[in-house]
């Protein structure tokens, strides 16, 4: 089936768009919407109006009906399912296979990124910066996930990325000032604790760069070549050997060894980049299933929730703001940020939950708007193209999850008759031998979704 053209994308992203934001106005109580007064006390309207129900309302028949042959494909294997809920009006109208929960994979970040744009807030940044300590330079690590070495010369690049280029210009400058011109250089990772790599991975994801050893100090990612797998032992190390070397290039002698310290409370700042905000983070996260940036998030929620920056706090704050979130977590088992162990057990109503949470908080609007689009962006560009999943293409949003024997896809979609439907679907079982047969009952069930009036 052919793919809309591009002119058509931008139209569907935009209602894509407006359908999590119209929605979102909708949830805002009167007494927290801002008011606007002028001298005659009069209060401005919202913007935006309420959503509103197309349509005859879906019924769980009707969904049952639209999915079965898309969940009856054997290569799902003997664990899947589905859920399906209406937020255009607010009620669960589906759920096939709740009885046991799922590995996740990937969709596990729909919880974390919510938790994040939770605890942290959209607007929240992630400061990298140096400070004196008596005679030396110390590098501060503040956990921001995509700082770089410099600037991409794509001036498109999203989300914009802090730079140790910059830091050192600044940094430079800073120093002439004052009259200094040789200093030595320590760093201070120390905002994240604990071990480096979690203990339900899979022994061969930090050998073979499926994941990095997290750290709060870092460029690239730990990445000794950008773009590439390998990552260095010691990512702060790393870091700070190059800003050593940018401080040098900038005209600041500095002494060869450059040691791991903890810079003083006190410590006077000499200068500071920071981070992209929490809201394109997620935004990030989500569209390109960044795995690394999903573990220095849920580091963030642990120090955000008071339970500290090892992913063993992350993790008790990640369930904590879940269930504040209104979320039952009490059935899941959280390992990781990523989803990347295959210990990971959510059931699949507070996978769709994150969403349909999402849709209804302004604030947490980009957790919708970074969820790639069917046949288009991040991991759904290459997806959609089976036949009996065009339906979908341009309409679905979601997030993917995949690993060996696991694929998951949770999100939103209008159906034919304008109802907006969150939903989950997943197998964790499916047939070794046929992995893309599998994925593509997935984006089949989801794109029945987008065709169906699920009314009968």
């Amino acid at each position: 089936m052919a793919r809309p053209s591009r002119a058509v994308f931008v139209t569907l992203a935009a209602g894509a768009a407006l359908t999590g934001l119209v929605a979102a106005a909708q949830a805002v109580p009167a007494s927290s919407q801002r008011a606007t007064t002028g001298t005659t006390g009069t209060v401005a309207p919202v913007v935006l109006a309420p959503a509103k129900a197309e349509g005859v309302a879906p019924t769980s028949a009707g969904v049952r009906k639209a999915l079965s042959a898309a969940l009856a494909d054997p290569s799902l294997g003997r664990h899947f399912g589905a859920s399906v809920y209406d937020a255009s009006r607010g009620k669960q109208v589906y759920s096939v296979g709740a009885a046991k929960p799922f590995v996740p994979a990937s969709t596990l970040k729909l919880l974390t990124t919510v938790a994040a744009l939770e605890a942290l807030g959209p607007d929240h940044w992630f400061s990298t910066r140096t400070v004196r300590a008596g005679s030396s330079l110390v590098l501060v690590g503040g956990g921001d996930p995509l700082l770089t070495i410099k600037r991409s010369a794509d001036p498109l690049e999203f989300p914009r990325r802090a730079t140790l280029q910059d830091l050192a210009a600044s940094t430079a400058k800073s120093l002439r000032a004052g009259g200094v011109t040789s200093i030595t250089l320590g760093y201070d990772a120390s905002l994240f604790t604990g071990p480096a790599a979690n203990a339900k991975w899979e022994p061969n994801y930090v050998p073979e760069g499926i994941a990095g050893p997290t750290s709060a100090l870092w460029v690239d990612q730990g990445r000794i070549t950008p773009g590439m797998a390998k990552r260095a032992v010691a990512p702060a190390q790393a870091a700070a050997t190059s800003f050593a070397a940018l401080l040098r290039a900038a005209g600041i002698k500095v002494a060869p060894a450059v040691r791991p310290v903890v810079a003083p409370a006190a410590a006077a700042k000499v200068a500071e980049v920071r981070s992209a905000p929490v809201g394109d983070l997620v935004e990030h996260v989500n569209l390109h299933s960044d795995n690394d940036g999903a573990e220095v998030l849920l580091r963030h929620v642990g120090l955000a929730t008071k339970n500290g920056g090892s992913y063993a706090g992350g993790l008790k704050g990640l369930r904590s703001t879940l269930t504040k979130l209104g979320l039952n977590v009490t059935k899941a088992r959280l390992e990781d940020g990523s989803g990347l162990s295959r210990t990971n057990q959510v059931p699949l109503d507070v996978l769709a939950g994150a969403v349909r949470v999402a849709v209804s908080r302004p604030e947490l609007r980009y957790l919708i708007s970074g969820l790639p689009v069917a046949g288009f962006t991040g991991s759904l560009e290459e997806r959609f193209a089976v036949p009996g999943a065009g339906a979908g293409t341009g309409l679905v949003r979601a997030k993917t999850g995949t690993l060996t024997g696991v694929h998951s896809l949770a999100g939103l979609v209008r159906s034919r008759t304008g109802t907006l439907l969150v939903f989950a679907v997943a197998t964790d079982a499916a047939l070794p031998n046929k992995p893309l047969e599998a994925r593509a009952a997935l984006d089949r069930a989801a794109a029945a979704l987008a065709a169906c009036g699920c009314a009968a």
